[in-house]
């Protein structure tokens, strides 16, 4: 079912004896998944640069059309604003770390989505999309050929305001275990983002609410970490983290996972 796509893309994998074919994947043991997960800073907005399309033979990505292709920016599609995100970088350590697996992301982030869009049979306007079942739909094809090793988690802007911050840790919690209900793997590491800091544009109180509910939720559910933004900047709209703050975010979620890794 899973090609790569484009006799580009094809002659540079041929270069790579483990990928040399089209319809060639590794063994579904050493292929391994990551679902991204939330709303725009993990779909990515970063200005996109040389270093951001070049293409690693051990990283791939579940294209919109379901097809598997060497991953490059923009990774999501949520919206024709996506750019730089923060999970190639992620994957670039975890390949470092060992040599024998190949990443396979699946983007499913939608840019603006409340969590109450993430709930079964949650509709999303601005991407007319319905962001869990089609993170489902596309999680479960991606893993007739590899296995589900996470989730990346990055949301809560845009749930920080009246009427939806005080219910944000009771919906999150819900969503981690329907997430590892659903796929089937009460173990399914979760890696949450902190929100961006931002010193011109300050935390309001519904802000620290999720914040805290992020913090809170890391402390007391087993395989959750919490990544900080500590120093990362943004862009000039102070929404979104440019991109050598989304390359090194991708860093210090990869560090989190290979710790919780080890402690396996």
């Amino acid at each position: 079912m899973f090609k790569f796509i484009g006799y580009a893309t094809l002659a540079f994998l041929s270069q790579f004896p483990s990928l040399d074919a089209a319809t060639d994947l590794p063994d579904k043991e050493n292929f391994h998944l990551f679902l991204l997960a939330g709303q725009s800073n993990m779909a990515g907005r970063g200005i996109i640069g040389e270093e951001d399309i070049k293409i690693h033979p051990r990283i791939l990505m579940l294209t919109r059309e379901g097809n598997w292709a060497p991953a490059e920016h923009p990774i999501h599609f949520d919206k024709a604003v996506a750019g730089v995100g923060l999970s190639k970088s992620f994957a670039e350590v975890l390949v470092e770390a060992d040599e024998d697996i190949v990443i396979g992301l699946i983007p499913a982030a939608c840019g603006g989505s409340s969590i109450t869009t993430w709930e079964p049979g949650g509709y999303h306007s601005q991407t007319k999309s319905h962001p869990y079942d089609d993170a489902m739909d596309r999680t479960h094809l991606a893993i007739q050929n590899g296995t589900l090793k996470g989730i990346l988690w990055h949301q809560g802007e845009s749930d920080g305001k009246p009427g939806f911050s005080e219910h944000y840790e009771m919906r999150l919690r819900n969503l981690i275990e329907r997430f590892r209900n659903d796929l089937d793997n009460l173990s399914l590491p979760f890696i949450i983002g902190q929100l961006g800091q931002f010193e011109a544009k300050p935390w309001t109180n519904h802000r620290i609410i999720i914040n805290n509910a992020h913090e809170s939720v890391t402390n007391d559910m087993p395989l959750v970490r919490f990544i900080s933004s500590d120093d990362l900047t943004p862009k000039d709209d102070l929404t979104h983290f440019d991109s050598p703050s989304l390359r090194e975010f991708g860093k210090r979620y990869a560090k989190a996972y290979l710790s919780l890794s080890a402690s396996e």
